[in-house]
C-alpha cells in the first residue's frame, strides 16, 4: 500500500513538473542539451553501494532516482520510498547521490536516473551483487597413502555468485583439476574440483592446497597434508677401517635405514654362505674381529616394514697383512774408468695411485691389482745393477791392458836421406850392416 501511494505521489509530481517545464520552455529560448550520466556499481553482499546521478548544464530541472521496479527512491532531496537503507549523500543542481547499505541479492538490477526535461532524459546504473563462496571444503579418498598408489582429492566452493574458480597446488607445483559447476535454485553456484595423482615417498608431509579465486574474496584456500607410507631405504656405512681391510684387523659395519612406518626388523646375512660364527651383530651393526681371507664375500643388510623390504650389499675382500718396506739406499761404485751412482727414491704415499676401495667394497674394484712385494722388486733391481757394474769393471781392465807406446824398426837415418833407397842404405839396421851382426850358437 505504501509503495502504491509513493508511486501515485511520484506520478503527480512528474505531471506537475512536466507541465511547468512546458510553460518554461515556451517562455524562454532553448538551452544547451543536458548530459545525464551515471555509473554501474559492483558491490559485495552486505556492503554499501553508492548510486550517483550527475547532470551537466542543468537549468534547474528536477532529478529523481528510481529502483528496478521503477519506484521513486528519491525525488530531489525527498525519499518517497519507505526503505531506510537508502540515504541521501549529496543533492545539488548537478548531482543526486544516494547510498544503499547492507546490499542483498534482491537489490540487484537496473536503477534509473531521470531528469525532468522535454523530453525527459534517463540514464541507467546496473548494480551487480557479488556473493563470496563459503569456506572451501577439501576431502581425500585415502587418509593414509602408499608409495606408488593413485589417490583422489576433491575441493568444493559452495553458494557463490558468480561461480568460483578452483586451482590446485602440491608443494610449489600446480596440478590440473576437473571442475564441475552447478546452479542452485537460489541462483547461486556450487563448484567442485576433482584432483587425481600418483604419490611418491617424496610427497610425505607435502601440503596439497585448494585455492579459490573469486572477485569477492582474496587468499581463500584450504589445505591438507599428505601422509605417505613407503618401504625402507637402506645403506651400509663402513665405520672401521677407513682404508683397505687386511688380515688380522677388525671390521665394523653399520646399517642405516629409514622408512614409514619405521622398519621393525633388520637382519644381517652373507650371500651364498653363513656369517662367520664369531661375528657380533648388535641391532643394525655388524662387527668381525681378526679378519682372514676366508671371510671374503658379500654381506647384506635387510630392513623391512609393512610396505615392503629393501637391502644393501657390502663386498669384503681381505688383503695381505702389510709388510715392512726397506728404506731407500744409495749405492756408489768407483773404478779407475767410470764412477756410477744409483739411487732408489722413496715412494711418496701422497702421490702414489690410490688403492682405496669403493664405498660398499673393500677392494678397489673388480680385477684391481693386489699388493706388490717391494722387497722382491728391490732384489731384482740390485741384481741388475750388480751385473752392470761387473761388466763395466771387465771393460775397464781390458782397455787398460792394451794402452801403451808401439815401437817400429825404422832406420835412424831415414830422416836425412834424399830418397827411399838412400834411407835404406844409410839405416843402421840396413842390409849393409847385416854382416856385422852375427849370432853364435853353443
Amino acid at each position: 500500500m505504501a509503495n502504491a501511494r509513493s508511486g501515485s505521489l511520484a506520478t503527480i509530481l512528474f505531471l506537475f513538473m512536466s507541465s511547468a517545464a512546458l510553460h518554461k520552455g515556451a517562455a524562454q529560448d532553448p538551452v544547451v542539451s543536458q548530459n545525464l550520466v551515471t555509473d554501474n556499481v559492483t558491490v559485495v553482499e552486505g556492503e554499501m553501494a553508492i548510486i550517483s546521478c550527475r547532470v551537466k548544464n542543468n537549468d534547474d530541472s528536477v532529478i529523481q532516482l528510481l529502483n528496478p521496479n521503477r519506484q521513486t527512491i528519491y525525488f530531489r532531496d525527498m525519499r518517497p520510498l519507505k526503505d531506510s537503507r537508502f540515504q541521501l549523500v549529496n543533492f545539488s543542481d548537478n548531482e543526486l547521490r544516494v547510498s544503499l547499505s547492507n546490499v542483498s541479492l534482491s537489490d540487484e538490477g537496473r536503477y534509473v536516473c531521470q531528469l525532468y526535461t522535454d523530453p525527459p532524459q534517463e540514464a541507467y546504473a546496473e548494480i551487480t551483487v557479488l556473493i563470496p563462496p563459503g569456506n572451501p571444503i577439501i576431502e581425500a579418498r585415502d587418509e593414509v597413502l602408499s608409495e606408488g598408489n593413485e589417490t583422489e582429492m576433491t575441493c568444493t566452493a559452495m553458494s557463490s555468485k558468480p561461480a568460483a574458480i578452483i586451482r590446485w597446488m602440491k608443494g610449489d607445483k600446480e596440478l590440473p583439476g576437473k571442475p564441475k559447476v552447478e546452479l542452485t535454485y537460489d541462483k547461486m553456484y556450487t563448484v567442485t574440483s576433482r584432483l587425481t595423482f600418483t604419490v611418491s615417498k617424496e610427497d610425505d608431509g607435502v601440503p596439497v592446497v585448494c585455492i579459490v579465486d573469486h572477485p569477492a574474496v582474496k587468499d581463500f584456500q584450504a589445505q591438507k597434508y599428505l601422509e605417505v607410507q613407503y618401504k625402507p631405504e637402506v645403506k651400509i656405512v663402513v665405520e672401521f677401517p677407513q682404508g683397505l681391510t687386511r688380515e688380522g684387523e677388525n671390521l665394523e659395519l653399520s646399517c642405516k635405514f629409514r622408512g614409514k612406518p619405521e622398519p621393525q626388523r633388520v637382519n644381517w646375512l652373507k650371500v651364498d654362505d653363513d656369517v662367520p660364527s664369531h661375528a657380533v651383530i648388535t641391532g643394525a651393526d655388524l662387527y668381525i674381529e681378526n679378519l682372514n681371507k676366508s671371510y671374503n664375500g658379500t654381506y647384506r643388510c635387510v630392513a623391512s616394514n609393512s610396505i615392503g623390504e629393501a637391502y644393501d650389499d657390502y663386498t669384503l675382500y681381505v688383503y695381505d697383512a702389510p709388510t715392512t718396506t726397506p728404506k731407500s739406499t744409495t749405492a756408489t761404485t768407483t773404478t779407475t774408468i767410470i764412477t756410477t751412482t744409483i739411487s732408489y727414491p722413496e715412494i711418496n704415499q701422497d702421490t702414489a695411485p690410490s688403492t682405496e676401495p669403493a664405498a660398499h667394497d673393500s677392494r678397489a674394484g673388480e680385477g684391481a691389482p693386489r699388493t706388490v712385494d717391494h722387497a722382491v722388486i728391490g732384489g731384482v733391481v740390485a741384481v741388475v745393477v750388480f751385473a752392470m757394474l761387473c761388466l763395466l769393471i771387465v771393460l775397464g781392465r781390458y782397455f787398460a791392458r792394451h794402452k801403451g807406446t808401439y815401437f817400429t824398426h825404422e832406420a835412424k837415418g831415414a830422416d836425412d836421406a834424399a830418397d827411399a833407397d838412400t834411407a835404406i842404405i844409410n839405416a843402421e839396421g840396413g842390409h849393409t850392416n847385416s854382416d856385422e851382426k852375427k849370432e853364435y850358437y853353443i
